[in-house]
């Protein structure tokens, strides 16, 4: 029986919830309305990085697995087209690239690194680029979670000033006078909240995953440096 009545309920709310939307003046449509592109450009932005994070730490995993397994770097070459999310493999590229560009120009037959601070230079430069690749839109969470609530806040100012408006106009104070102002204030409010909320909520998870993600390419890059100085100096 319960399951019944809930149906009902919930497209009774919905109608409610329209009829009151197309009774807000302009200005609160337009406020709802930024607000609803804030909202679906935030969920699209934390499924895509999500997915993101997701391929990237799976392909992680398994370049690590495989890295420590090799006897040779040249041995990791054939695996990194599969684990191209990894941002370990983009770090892995840039010092192999290194060791082989000062491997060319050094005597022939003597496989040596001349300098280990260009490799570690060009690990760095990689890990920075890394970065910016997974965390790319992340910001767009921040905004909407910034901006969100204050966006709210103009349209419920706004529908308080139209409830004044209307007390002013018709001289009396009753909730019919008023309930149209209110009820785009309390609209915006509500809809400022549900875009900033989730969008607050998945920024900071997403900013933790980045720490957690730096901390790796950080370990792999002195584990990199560690296998050239013993196999190339």
């Amino acid at each position: 029986m319960q399951r019944r009545s809930c149906a009902p309920y919930a497209t009774l709310r919905a109608v409610e919830l329209w009829a009151a939307f197309r009774h807000t003046g302009v200005v609160g449509q337009t406020v709802l309305g930024i607000l609803v592109l804030f909202s679906i450009g935030s969920w699209a932005v934390m499924i895509a990085v999500g997915q993101r994070f997701r391929h990237a730490n799976r392909a992680s995993r398994r370049f690590m697995t495989m890295f420590r397994k090799a006897k040779r770097l040249a041995d990791m070459q054939s695996a990194l087209g599969v684990l191209a999310h990894s941002p370990l493999v983009g770090l892995f590229r840039a010092g192999y690239a290194e060791i082989e560009a000062q491997i060319s120009h050094g005597d022939a037959g003597r496989q040596t690194v001349k300098s280990l601070d260009s490799v570690e230079r060009s690990l760095i430069r990689a890990s920075r680029i890394e970065a910016a690749r997974l965390q790319r839109f992340v910001p767009f969470l921040a905004t909407t979670a910034a901006a969100g609530p204050f966006i709210g806040l103009f349209g419920t100012v706004w529908g308080i000033m139209g409830a004044f408006s209307s007390i002013g106009a018709t001289g009396s104070t009753s909730i019919t006078a008023v309930a149209p102002g209110i009820s785009e204030a309390l609209i915006n409010t509500a809809a400022g909240l549900f875009a900033a909320i989730p969008a607050l909520l998945a920024y900071n998870h997403f900013v933790q995953k980045m720490r957690q993600s730096r901390g790796e390419m950080e370990d792999f890059t002195l584990e990199f440096l560690n296998l050239t100085e013993r196999n190339f100096t």
